[in-house]
């Protein structure tokens, strides 16, 4: 991270690096002693948590505006789905025959990614949870098209490292759900929902709330694989029962290939200001 410090006062990091060389005493071994920004036990107290929360805000949006990026192109989908070489291997019938999302995931990262290019990688980054499948599928297409996207990680039980497409130093770590989704949201040009589970439709469900009512501008928000979508979620239902509006059905579109979501992002044209607050 770049330093911009135009001020005389001796830098943290000075203090830090001298502080690890004081002599070895009963005081100075003490962690009270411990210099508060280095005291990784202080800084995971209870009473802690909203400077964490406001770290892990602040480190990533800093990094990614020292990097220029100003706007992105959400990936949003599930862990589990195989790349097609791989489906022989998926833990059910459903899951190998939706390995064919990865190829279109990876074809939509490459086109977005080839228009990222030409604004000198600032706009239309891609950027993904850093995982597997979905994600893998989205950052891989970045880099095979010679640009940079974004991986947004969370620490998990059952997760490793990041996905090994993602640009390493857009390469981002979390503890807290939330932030990772304002940083999701915060620079997004557009949104595409591929097949997944329940963390996939966490992150969908909360970025259409959002517009729906109205703490987010509209944005192209793409659902990929029409059929799987209206199997897993009876849409118009929800509509006929009131717990959506019917304009509620519009805040997105279904698209079933690369192309076709390369198309309705270039020639999208934001709808009018709603005037009502929909019930949710």
């Amino acid at each position: 991270m770049k330093d911009d410090r135009q001020h005389p006062i001796r830098h943290a990091h000075t203090d830090r690096d001298t502080a690890r060389h004081v002599p070895r005493t009963p005081q100075t071994e003490s962690s009270s002693y411990t210099l508060a920004f280095t005291d990784e036990d202080f800084l995971c107290r209870e009473d802690l948590r909203p400077v964490r929360l406001q770290l892990e805000l602040l480190k990533a949006g800093l990094l990614m505006d020292e990097r220029g990026i100003e706007s992105t192109v959400v990936l949003f989908g599930g862990a589990r789905i195989p790349a097609p070489a791989d489906k022989d291997t998926a833990r059910t019938p459903m899951l190998a025959q939706l390995s064919s999302q990865y190829d279109e995931a990876q074809k939509f990262a490459r086109l977005m990614t080839e228009k990222s290019i030409e604004t000198g990688c600032r706009d239309y980054v891609i950027t993904t949870g850093g995982g597997p499948g979905v994600m893998e599928a989205g950052n891989r297409g970045a880099a095979e098209a010679g640009g940079v996207s974004i991986g947004l990680s969370i620490v998990l039980p059952h997760e490793n490292a990041p996905n090994a497409y993602v640009t390493p130093d857009l390469s981002f770590n979390f503890h807290y759900f939330a932030v990772r989704k304002m940083h999701f949201l915060m620079r997004a040009r557009a949104i595409c929902v591929f097949p997944g589970g329940f963390g996939t439709m966490d992150e969908m469900f909360e970025a259409l709330t959002l517009i729906q009512t109205g703490r987010m501008a509209r944005v192209p928000f793409l659902l990929f694989g029409r059929d799987f979508w209206n199997r897993i979620i009876n849409w118009e239902e929800l509509a006929a029962s009131g717990t959506i509006a019917h304009e509620d059905l519009d805040l997105f579109q279904f698209v079933d290939t690369a192309d076709e979501a390369v198309a309705l992002i270039e020639n999208w044209e934001p709808a009018p200001a709603r005037s009502d607050i929909p019930g949710r």
